[in-house]
């Protein structure tokens, strides 16, 4: 172990605007510094504990939001280079520290002393001269330590101990069992024939990954560009179900990385807490801070749009069942490995549009380019590559982010291609928030965007799917309401909003792609130079909604599926597979398999923030394609418009209830209706 004397991840960063020094932090600094700062944090916060002055605003709420300074630091490096570059020292590190880290916290939350001083500053809140924000900071700091067990006896506060402890540890087993099971399983395809029906980018990234593992042939695994193209476009059915297998049992083999008993586990776990609060299930207790609420009223919006989709999405079955049946002349029923190829073949049959006649149009570079000059459009932010940042991969940019008037807002990292050690998925973090420090000076954020999207050949760019551009410009949302926040609070700051809300800026910003104008701006041809022909948009445009009512629904049975596991109210021990089924049953369009699971590798509810919260996609749907009209309505490059909600979204972060938010910048609460009207459902 390293001595602290010369751990990086102690001093202050000696780094262009103070970021981590990714190029002197090794694998050998974490623990220690972990253990150091941990200590560190304890010190300050028995401090406030034990402070002899009567507690006030400042000496105690505002103290606590700014202690553990250095723990932030430590912790926000280490987490978002284990999300994007684990290896098994890494992750055997990070079950080291999990534990160490939820002891920590639940020693601040259930500290009696400082919790009767919390007390005492909420229980006077309305003789304080309080703004708004500094009201929000402390009714939240007061929820904090009451979500927590603050207000429980003894013996329940150890019992609360024990179990968010054991949750922290059973969370992360669960997310490092996906990926090592997800990593492991390798499609190794020798012979040409085999390729049918993959387009030649597909085959030569493929090509290239057998390469790189000293290999001869085609590989391909379950990451997404290589499992998406290959469900999309392999001819031999056989081989589409054989990877579609591998793929919905990811921590599903009954081996050292299976995990249904920990589904279990953690279901119960959650259950227990929700109970020892004093509620009947874990999303009655994970509402209570959301726009929604209540189960109630999650369910009554599942319900609704499954209502209005459920029909057009049979219709969309029977459309790709009838085309399947002509093209193999027989009566076959399109499964699950058929979907994706059947209906990628039906879209090119009605629109005569797909990925690869788009992705010559969407290099990387070039979209970058495009999605980096919208923000200059709507918010006259700038970015400017700076090489001397350190980063955690040769693979990682570094940008610095300028206002319209030249004051500096942030920085962002952009990791854009899948790795060994990356998690799957797309993402957008902060390595260090925004915040307003004691002397008043703004400290603007450092951001991360981490995507997987295909890689360069050795005779190609990389040339984004359609889909890969949309996942850009969501995560990029993301990116925006975290470089743009204007708080006083880090803990108030950016995207430290309702779960249900934070979804709004991502999903946006994804209605930009099938807008001509936008497109215009930086879809061109790679190797001619030539824009994006008007007619290809045309048909991005009629496609758009193809297939509408299965993406919906597929999406609802997420949903579904959440919601039964946490509305529990006794403690779970049946089959986690028949569970499954039945929860999401209502929304199922295509025909399932037995041996199928999905539950074992959803990392959104089991390790990723969203229990009792993954419906928060389709609600922020609603606001975002409400908030949407309000551009279209306007020009979708309007200035006045943006400016209305980056005053009123962006920079605001959990400042103040997101409706109250929403009705300052559109005049209204949303309805549905611009939903569906997008969708084409309703006319």
């Amino acid at each position: 172990m390293t001595t602290i004397a010369n751990n990086p991840l102690l001093e202050k960063f000696n780094t262009p605007f103070h970021t981590p020094p990714f190029d002197k932090i090794k694998t050998i600094h974490y623990e220690p510094a972990f253990v150091e700062s941990i200590k560190i944090q304890e010190a300050e916060v028995q401090a406030i504990a034990s402070n002899p002055e009567a507690p006030t605003f400042e000496n105690t709420i505002v103290a606590l939001e700014r202690s553990g300074e250095l723990l932030e630091q430590v912790s926000s490096v280490f987490f978002n280079v284990l999300n994007a570059e684990a290896d098994d020292e890494m992750m055997e590190i990070s079950q080291k520290v999990s534990p160490m880290l939820s002891e920590s916290s639940n020693n601040i939350f259930l500290n009696e002393k400082l919790f009767k001083r919390v007390k005492t500053v909420y229980e006077q809140r309305e003789q304080l001269d309080l703004d708004i924000e500094d009201r929000k900071l402390l009714d939240k700091t007061f929820e904090a330590f009451s979500r927590r067990g603050a207000n429980l006896n003894a013996a329940d506060k150890e019992k609360y101990h024990k179990l968010s402890t054991d949750l922290s540890t059973l969370s992360l087993t669960f997310e490092q069992n996906a990926l090592k099971d997800k990593n492991r399983y390798e499609l190794l395809l020798t012979k040409e024939e085999e390729l049918e029906g993959l387009p030649e980018s597909i085959r030569e990234a493929a090509q290239a990954r057998a390469k790189e593992k000293g290999k001869e042939g085609w590989l391909f695994d379950l990451s997404a560009p290589s499992y998406i193209p290959f469900m999309r476009y392999v001819a031999s059915r056989e081989l589409r179900e054989m990877l579609y297998r591998e793929y919905m049992n990811i921590g599903n083999k009954n081996d050292e990385y299976d995990n249904k008993e920990i589904i279990k586990k953690i279901v119960n776990t959650r259950l227990e807490i929700a109970k020892l609060m004093g509620h009947t299930t874990y999303a009655e207790y994970a509402l209570k801070r959301t726009m929604a609420q209540t189960t109630e009223n999650v369910y009554n919006l599942l319900n609704q749009l499954l209502e209005a989709y459920k029909p057009v999405a049979v219709n969309e079955y029977n459309a790709v069942q009838g085309y399947a049946w002509g093209a193999e002349q027989e009566n076959i029923t399109v499964m699950p490995w058929d979907w994706s190829y059947y209906s990628e073949k039906l879209k090119d049959l009605r629109f005569n549009v797909n990925d690869e006649m788009t992705r010559p149009y969407f290099e990387l570079e070039n979209t970058k380019k495009g999605v980096f000059n919208l923000a200059t459009e709507l918010y006259g932010i700038t970015f400017k590559e700076n090489k001397e940042i350190p980063v955690y991969h040769p693979e990682v940019t570094a940008y610095e982010v300028y206002d319209e008037d030249g004051r500096f807002l942030s920085i962002l990292y952009t990791d854009f291609h899948p790795r060994a050690g990356k998690q799957s998925g797309a993402w957008m973090n902060s390595i260090k928030d925004q915040y307003y420090d004691a002397d008043n000076t703004n400290s603007r954020p450092q951001i991360i965007i981490v995507m997987n999207f295909t890689r360069p050949t050795e005779t190609k760019p990389s040339l984004l799917t359609f889909d890969e551009v949309n996942t850009f410009l969501h995560e990029f949302g993301h990116a925006l309401h975290g470089m743009l926040a204007d708080s006083k609070y880090s803990s108030l700051s950016g995207t430290s909003v309702y779960r249900d809300f934070v979804e709004l800026p991502s999903q946006l910003m994804e209605n930009w792609l099938i807008e001509e104008e936008f497109l215009n701006k930086f879809a061109i041809h790679y190797q001619t130079g030539e824009k994006i022909p008007k007619e290809l948009v045309q048909k991005l445009i009629d496609a758009s909604n193809f297939n509408v009512g299965y993406v919906c629904c597929r999406q609802l049975s997420f949903g579904m599926l959440d919601m039964a596991w946490h509305t529990l109210t006794t403690p779970f021990d049946e089959d986690v597979r028949t569970f499954e089924r039945e929860a999401w049953a209502p929304t199922v369009i295509v025909p399932e398999i037995n041996d199928a699971l999905m539950s074992s590798s959803f990392g959104h509810i089991f390790a990723g923030g969203y229990a009792a919260g993954y419906y928060g996609y389709k609600w922020a749907e609603v606001l975002d394609a409400d908030a949407f009209a309000a551009f279209k309505a306007a020009g979708i490059f309007d200035k006045q418009t943006a400016k209305l909600f980056r005053e009123h979204i962006l920079t605001k972060g959990g400042t103040e209830e997101p409706m109250e938010l929403y009705k300052r910048f559109r005049g209204q609460e949303p309805t549905i209706d611009a939903l569906l009207e997008r969708n084409g459902i309703k006319k």
